[in-house]
């Protein structure tokens, strides 16, 4: 007991004054500029995710709203912000990364439910108060949990479309990414992006509702559909992008500028005609969705990967919902050449990690080796393999 209770690396609210260790951020700037802006728009309380819009579970820097506010690093976690409290729920693999991480300006909730945040924001905002969120930044469910929790309380919940965080986080925010999206060597997909198109039209054609298009939000269904591959976010191969496809038309919602000549080729090969594709800016996807609702259409999407905010869009009727777009199940089934792909991806790992454990055998009894200096040779081991473009996350390194 004497041990835990000086510790050092966790904050201490209680001390007078509070302690903070030295990995603690100090966020109360961020949360008087934040709350000025909350007034301005008349919100009482702000509800801050950690996904981005296309509910990637890794995110880019520009999209770490969360982790710009609180601190928090940790890749799941939830906050809110009224004007006289703010706290911030996580679930229990972050517990003490959260009280080495945040300032005494924030309650930590050691929950993640939404129930939970329902019941703290009834007690902190009172009656008639308003509670905002960015539409885009929620799943279709998220949404809907947080509706219920609130239901008949006689609070609001009000979709803002402007992203509060990102206005008081204003030029200090991370840019979009710039790199170049390149298409993926043939050598390696078992199809063209037109044959994948065609399989999916099929689909289409033969649903009992016949959807006249399907919309992708999901960075990797549109990666997976183009044969196309970048590095927005790390250890993910994809790229920030949506895309509508119809009986006739493909547009692809793309920073245009970042496609490599080959890539622009291989998508404009088939113009015109039903296998062109349009490119678009990134940003117009709701202004089009909007366009193209107006129309008589039914919208095929996938509620997993799709948020409130592009949802809410398309009028009830003219929706086809299903937990994953066609997009997500066909990707899910790989044909014999992905097969054979995986399995010698698979070979060329086991020999790094062959090599990594021979290594250690070596080098552990010399007393040279941690936990850190380990991760880093084994990711350099996995390097040095024919086809690597680095790991599928951070290397998980632990003994003793």
């Amino acid at each position: 007991p004497q041990a835990l209770s000086t510790r050092n690396d966790i904050r201490d609210c209680s001390a007078d004054p509070p302690y903070l260790p030295p990995t603690a951020t100090n966020t109360t700037m961020r949360l008087n500029v934040l709350r000025g802006i909350m007034r301005t728009h008349g919100v009482h309380a702000y509800i801050v995710p950690s996904t981005d819009a296309h509910m990637s579970e890794y995110i880019s820097e520009r999209d770490a709203r969360l982790g710009w506010l609180t601190g928090f690093t940790g890749s799941s976690g939830t906050a809110v912000v009224t004007q006289d409290k703010a706290a911030l729920w996580t679930d229990s693999r972050y517990w003490t990364q959260a009280e080495r991480e945040l300032d005494c300006n924030w309650e930590l909730q050691k929950t993640s439910s939404i129930e939970s945040i329902g019941m703290w924001i009834l007690k902190a905002v009172p009656v008639e108060g308003i509670i905002s969120l960015d539409p885009f930044l929620f799943s279709i469910d998220t949404w809907n949990s947080y509706s219920q929790a609130l239901h008949g309380s006689g609070r609001t919940l009000l979709p803002l479309e402007t992203n509060l965080v990102d206005q008081a986080w204003g030029d200090q925010r991370p840019l979009p990414s710039s790199s170049k999206i390149y298409s993926l060597p043939a050598e390696f997909t078992g199809s063209s992006w037109q044959e994948k198109v065609a399989g999916i039209r099929q689909q289409m054609e033969q649903h009992v509702r016949r959807p006249t298009a399907v919309l992708l939000s999901g960075l990797e269904e549109t990666a997976w559909l183009f044969n196309l591959r970048g590095d927005d976010i790390p250890y993910n191969p994809v790229f920030y992008s949506y895309t509508l496809l119809t009986n006739t038309t493909i547009s692809l919602f793309v920073e245009g500028s970042r496609l490599s000549a080959e890539a622009r080729e291989s998508l404009r090969s088939g113009c015109p005609g039903p296998l062109c594709v349009e490119l678009q800016d990134y940003g117009q996807v709701s202004g089009h969705l909007r366009r193209y609702a107006q129309g008589n259409v039914t919208v095929w999407l996938g509620t997993e990967y799709t948020t409130y905010g592009l949802y809410g869009i398309i009028p009830q009727e003219k929706l086809l919902e299903e937990s994953y777009s066609p997009v997500m199940m066909a990707k899910a089934v790989k044909n014999a050449h992905e097969q054979e792909m995986l399995r010698a991806a698979h070979v060329r790992d086991a020999v790094a990690v062959i090599q990594y454990l021979l290594w250690l055998e070596k080098t552990v009894p010399q007393g040279q080796v941690d936990e850190f200096s380990g991760a880093q040779h084994i990711d350099a081991l996995r390097w040095a393999q024919e086809h690597s473009r680095g790991p599928s996350f951070q290397s998980i390194s632990a003994s003793g």
